[in-house]
């Protein structure tokens, strides 16, 4: 793999595990009206740079309240992330490293799969989820999204030193790969930078749903906030606005995770029973 100032380019995969049913986008995007239903696609990154296979988010298991959660928001549509992660040669214990945008259960759920992959997730993200959980039940609606399972396989991850909590910005968490703070979709939320020999890309977590967000409705170029959030609209804003200028406006350069489109951009690496790995770099 190439060098530029010694500093490490990665390969990057996106990789789809799981699709909603009926999903209307004014659910997720604020001002939608007009956008209808779609099957949301779910996913995560793959970025591998030498000894290195890094796993930005990791989808969910079906498993114990894995399976719940999934009937819970309608996502009928599912195959395993380890599974998805096998057709590209990568087992559980081949993962090193697991960056974590935040801790809804779509997009840590699965991180007890992994046993030797070290853990980065904002303290801020996973210390609000603690202090939310032990909120009276009136405030459900906060950690409606939280699969408990998960933060308890997070503190399984710390008692054997394998949890790295973050404070803010990052650059070089690992050679090449920087982090961000995006609060805005939940409380401590990050988005994630990474290098490539084509183009440095931005995975957006879920700070960015669509395109819309960044683009605004009509191309108007008004951000659009989510309508799926615990923090402010303010915050969310902000967020965009950061990410819009690390792309420099070029919404090539960003990885949405939950890409209506199925990033159907980028060239297709495989198919797995209608599952898409596609090539970002």
């Amino acid at each position: 793999m190439s060098q530029i100032d010694d500093t490490p380019l990665w390969d990057v995969h996106v990789i789809e595990f799981a699709r909603s049913k009926d999903q209307p986008l004014v659910d997720l995007v604020n001002g939608a009206n007009d956008a209808g239903v779609l099957d949301l696609p779910f996913g995560f990154v793959l970025a591998q740079s030498g000894q290195r296979n890094v796993l930005i988010d990791t989808g969910f298991m079906k498993e114990g309240k894995g399976a719940e959660f999934s009937e819970k928001f309608g996502i009928p549509y599912w195959i395993s992330p380890v599974r998805m992660l096998a057709e590209l040669g990568v087992a559980p214990e081949d993962v090193t490293d697991i960056v974590l945008s935040h801790a809804h259960f779509d997009h840590m759920g699965s991180i007890g799969a992994f046993p030797n992959a070290q853990i980065y997730i904002q303290k801020r993200e996973l210390l609000s989820w603690h202090e939310a959980m032990a909120l009276p039940p009136q405030f459900g609606f906060l950690t409606a999204i939280i699969n408990p399972d998960d933060l308890r396989a997070a503190f399984d991850a710390a008692v054997e030193h394998r949890l790295t909590l973050i404070e803010g910005d990052r650059d070089n968490l690992l050679p090449g790969l920087h982090v961000r703070l995006g609060e805005g979709h939940t409380l401590g939320q990050q988005f994630v930078i990474i290098e490539t020999a084509q183009r440095k890309l931005v995975v957006s977590g879920d700070c960015v749903y669509s395109a819309r967000n960044l683009t605004g409705h009509d191309h108007c170029g008004v951000y659009a906030p989510l309508n799926n959030a615990v923090g402010s609209v303010w915050e969310q804003l902000k967020t965009m606005d950061r990410i819009n200028t690390e792309i420099n406006g070029d919404l090539r350069n960003l990885i949405i995770l939950h890409d209506n489109d199925r990033w159907a951009h980028l060239p297709l690496v495989r198919e797995v029973e209608g599952f898409r790995i596609v090539k970002a770099s």
